[in-house]
């Protein structure tokens, strides 16, 4: 289906600005889309159990196999209006924690594509300030955790469920979905992840579930040639992923709030318009195409509109 575009550009400024305005408030009286993620929730991130192989190796030494017990932790949720069942998405944040990209701006993209949004928090109950510095494989656990709430709850369609992470949280998708690791030892499972300007050298690239890798091309952090390389070491195993790299992009090049590069550990950040709204337009059509989402991107386009993001044209999916 094309999507239906109303077209503004030819108006004065001011013109502009009061038609997206008067749209935009008529769609939120509709219910047409929600809010930011403003509901905190809590709940407890997923127990490990041993592997087959943990297991006898501790029995050959004369130990018991040790469970890894889940610990509480806590997010904020964001919905569509309506009843559901809807997919949903589990948003992991980058090495700084929680901040208004994940809680806000994805959280406000995501309801308007009609998913359920459940935003992690890994941090605020464990004490810990920033990760930038060392890896924290305990967001996995986070991940799967998340994924077991959101089964609960009767609004949530949990066949249709993906997972998507920024940076550290980009790296912690990666390893969460990686085929044989983590994901053979869950019950429930994912249906497809995406991660924003991850380290690729942490996995093999043999991913258990379809996956969509974003990365900028002047990212100095976590480098597109690692991803790269990667994709060119992939044996072929799991299911299909994809990598698309933005020309010119930094690292962060969808923090909006980055307009104004800034050096962090050492790296620069900063927000770049054009990728970003790419990036947007690629990962809404991989969740519809992985997660068999039947929204119409008319509605899509009027959630651009009114996010200040440019629309998607003549796209079918």
């Amino acid at each position: 289906m094309h999507t239906r575009w109303i077209e503004t550009f030819g108006l004065p400024a001011f013109l502009r600005n009061a038609a997206r305005l008067l749209f935009c408030g008529i769609i939120s009286c509709l219910g047409v889309f929600h809010s930011n993620a403003d509901q905190l929730v809590k709940f407890t991130s997923a127990t490990f159990q041993p592997t087959p192989f943990q297991t006898r190796m501790a029995r050959q030494r004369g130990e018991e196999p040790k469970i890894f017990p889940g610990v509480p932790i806590q997010g904020f949720l964001g919905r569509p209006a309506g009843d559901g069942p809807f997919p949903a998405v589990v948003l992991l944040h980058g090495c700084a924690g929680l901040g208004l990209r994940e809680r806000e701006a994805w959280s406000r993209r995501l309801s308007s594509w009609g998913y359920v949004v459940l935003a992690v928090d890994s941090f605020t109950t464990r004490g810990i300030r920033h990760t930038c510095n060392r890896l924290f494989s305990a967001r996995v656990n986070d991940a799967y955790g998340a994924l077991e709430f959101l089964t609960t709850l009767g609004f949530v369609d949990s066949r249709r469920v993906a997972l998507m992470g920024f940076s550290a949280g980009g790296i912690a998708v990666l390893q969460a979905v990686q085929l044989g690791a983590a994901e053979a030892l869950m019950k429930q499972k994912f249906q497809a992840a995406i991660a924003y300007y991850p380290s690729c050298s942490v996995t093999s690239g043999e991913m258990a579930v379809p996956t969509l890798i974003l990365v900028g091309e002047r990212d100095d952090w976590t480098p597109a040639a690692a991803c790269r390389k990667m994709m060119e070491q992939r044996s072929g195993k799991g299911s299909p992923v994809k990598l698309i790299v933005y020309p010119d992009a930094p690292h962060a090049f969808d923090a909006e709030n980055l307009k104004t590069g800034i050096s962090s550990f050492g790296h620069f950040l900063q927000y770049n318009e054009l990728a970003a709204n790419r990036s947007f337009q690629d990962s809404h059509v991989f969740l519809s195409e992985t997660l068999g989402h039947l929204r119409t991107l008319d509605v899509v386009a009027m959630g651009h509109f009114c996010d200040g993001t440019k629309s998607i044209r003549n796209r079918r999916f």
